[in-house]
């Protein structure tokens, strides 16, 4: 008998997370379906009850008391599919932003993503199967960009963490059969940007069911990395060379660049 294909989903009461619960359960998974919002996910548990189990966890990921008590869900190792998805924007001039704030955010985005799939991998290696979807954002390549909204730099330094996280978890991770992707859509039709105001005028609106189909295609194709509206995969590709060029710039030398030196005499 086929063991059983479990998912845990944080951040599923609404959103990305609502989407990949639909999805996953017509695809014969069960559920542990992880967020504050307990009654949400009640709702949620009832729709989609039936032929699969789903199991319920209420829980704050900003807290310790919270990453725990999903750690301890996770140790069991019955998780074959782990969705790193809980998170919220935080925007703004960085020096108005309440630190308190900034600091869940990183709580939510970089902690408990590393304590989660800490606390998943060592069932899944020895299993040799599992994947674990650790949601980002396009935002995690953002560093120079220049507009009116670019006032976001905690978020969007949470998901550069998370795309590096996960971009090094897959070196280690190669001939384990664990399977690992940073999803990094653009603005999506949920909740999220209704929190802080509104959608961006003007801005493409990808839906939630489309990039949750994104993501699990490009994890069948063994993309690390998924951007769901990027044409151009080979855009990854340079981005990529160009980051082992910084990083490997020590190998060719150890003597300092000449912009650095002071002129002599």
């Amino acid at each position: 008998m086929a063991e059983a294909k479990r998912a845990l989903i944080t951040g599923a009461s609404s959103g990305i997370g609502h989407a990949f619960a639909r999805r996953l359960a017509r695809d014969g998974y069960d559920l542990v379906l992880v967020a504050r919002r307990a009654d949400r996910l009640t709702d949620l548990a009832r729709d989609l009850g039936g032929e699969i189990t789903v199991e319920t966890m209420s829980a704050n990921l900003t807290d310790d008391g919270g990453i725990r008590a999903l750690e301890d869900r996770l140790r069991r190792g019955d998780v074959t599919m782990l969705i790193n998805n809980a998170g919220f924007g935080n925007y703004g001039p960085f020096v108005e932003t309440d630190p308190d704030r900034a600091e869940a955010q990183i709580m939510l985005h970089c902690t408990a993503v590393v304590r989660a799939c800490r606390a998943a991998l060592p069932a899944m290696v020895a299993r040799n199967d599992g994947a674990i979807i650790n949601v980002s954002s396009s935002f995690g390549f953002s560093g120079d960009f220049r507009a009116a909204r670019a006032k976001r730099a905690t978020y969007a330094a949470t998901k550069a963490f998370l795309n590096t996280f996960t971009r090094l978890l897959a070196q280690e991770l190669e001939g384990s059969g664990v399977r690992v992707q940073a999803l990094c859509p653009g603005v999506v039709r949920t909740e999220f940007h209704d929190r802080l105001g509104g959608r961006p005028p003007g801005i493409p609106v990808a839906e939630p069911d489309a990039v949750v189909e994104a993501s699990l295609t490009g994890l069948d194709l063994g993309e690390v990395l998924c951007v769901p509206t990027l044409a151009d995969p080979e855009v990854l590709s340079r981005f990529s060379e160009a980051e082992q060029k910084v990083f490997t710039s020590q190998a060719a030398s150890a003597e300092i660049a000449l912009r650095y030196r002071k002129p002599t005499g």
